[in-house]
């Protein structure tokens, strides 16, 4: 088990990032490839991780922040 700072550092993203992508606000495809090579994971594991959660260009506000769901 990884702590979220410990993937936030891995990905090279902030753990704001990580809140909102647990909390399955939409982000960018590039967030999405560094949290699964953080990971160990492929791209092509993406929806064994992330299931049918939309990518937009731009990342959600940055509220809430809930466990990462989908599996590691």
């Amino acid at each position: 088990m990884m702590s979220k700072a410990e993937l936030a550092r891995k990905a090279g993203l902030s753990t704001l990032t990580i809140d909102r992508v647990e909390a399955g606000k939409t982000c960018r495809l590039d967030t999405k490839r560094k949290i699964l090579h953080a990971l160990g994971l492929r791209v092509s594991d993406k929806d064994s991780v992330f299931g049918d959660r939309p990518v937009d260009h731009l990342l959600a506000s940055p509220q809430s922040g809930d466990a990462l769901t989908g599996g590691s």
